[in-house]
């Protein structure tokens, strides 16, 4: 395979992946980079001569310059679906990935705020400036209702319907819930706080002086177009180091925070599943680990023979 041949396969691929697989564009440009790293270790070899023993070396080399199991294993996924693809391209004796496994994964618990400092930087006071009631209503319907920052950025103004645009989420401000879609086109409801309502509403009174030319977005920026994920991460940890918390605070603590928060209240893992909008209990189960943390460092902190003992 030529040089010019093997570019042409890897654009090829990369299209299929956005077209047939609709993959995002972020998930797009870790695949580039993952499939580049690939054919820089190839170093002018064509990609179809690699065998196993090349992209176990691979895998080793990485592994010992520090990458972390996650990235590792991402990559392998990135090849070993790239050499299926290509066996229906050319022929090749075997896919050179299928039998490596990648570095043993540690498991790491979710970051969450403690209560106290999750409602500190939530409940910002009323303001009659646009970018901090967005940034108020955005911050408490994240805590309120255990939402990814991409369902946040993605929700639109509930009474505006037209038949060319198809909505990927909504608050029912009447119902107090939120309709959102998540990963794989999941869609569900989750309830929102009366806080969060509220600076919903306050919110709304003001966004008409942002808007601009799409009239869907719920959250507007500073430009008047749809926020995105990114504004919404650097203005979340902007905020929370100007009121003194010291961990690195983003989104996601939030819904971490929330899971946790509800679970340590009411203990029904179920609920905090269907609330999150996980396919498997086994994702929300480590949950239960941040609730035993809480309790050993209340028990830690109240009880008596915890020294002792201990």
């Amino acid at each position: 395979m030529s040089q010019i041949a093997q570019e042409s396969y890897l654009d090829a691929y990369i299209k299929v992946l956005r077209t047939q697989r609709s993959l995002s564009p972020h998930t797009i440009s870790s695949y580039q980079l993952d499939l580049a790293d690939l054919v820089n270790f190839a170093d002018g070899r064509d990609l179809a001569s690699l065998g196993y023993s090349d992209i176990r070396r691979l895998t080793s080399l990485r592994h010992a310059e520090g990458l972390n199991a996650r990235s590792i294993a991402r990559r392998l996924s990135c090849w070993r679906g790239f050499y299926r693809w290509l066996a229906e391209q050319v022929s090749l004796a075997a896919n050179p990935v299928d039998g490596i496994k990648s570095p043993k994964k540690t498991k790491s618990l979710p970051k969450a705020l403690g209560v106290d400092d999750a409602v500190r930087l939530v409940s910002q006071s009323h303001c009659n400036e646009a970018t901090p009631s967005a940034n108020r209503a955005m911050y408490e319907l994240l805590y309120s209702s255990g939402l990814r920052v991409s369902e946040l950025v993605d929700l639109d103004v509930h009474d505006i319907q037209q038949s060319d645009h198809t909505s990927r989420g909504w608050i029912d401000l009447e119902q107090a819930e939120v309709h959102v879609t998540g990963k794989g086109n999941k869609q569900r409801i989750v309830p929102v706080g009366k806080p969060a309502l509220a600076a919903v509403r306050d919110w709304l009174l003001l966004r008409p002086t942002l808007l601009k030319a799409d009239p869907h977005p719920l959250f507007l920026s500073e430009r008047g177009t749809r926020i995105s994920v990114r504004l919404v991460q650097l203005r979340l940890k902007a905020y929370a180091q100007s009121i003194g918390i010291a961990a690195d605070v983003h989104p996601h603590m939030l819904r971490h925070s929330f899971a946790s928060h509800v679970l340590q209240s009411s203990g029904d893992l179920r609920a905090v599943q269907e609330m999150l909008g996980h396919s498997s209990i086994a994702a929300t189960q480590v949950y239960t680990s941040l609730d035993f943390q809480h309790l050993a460092k209340v028990y830690d902190a109240t009880h008596p023979r915890a020294k002792k003992s201990r």
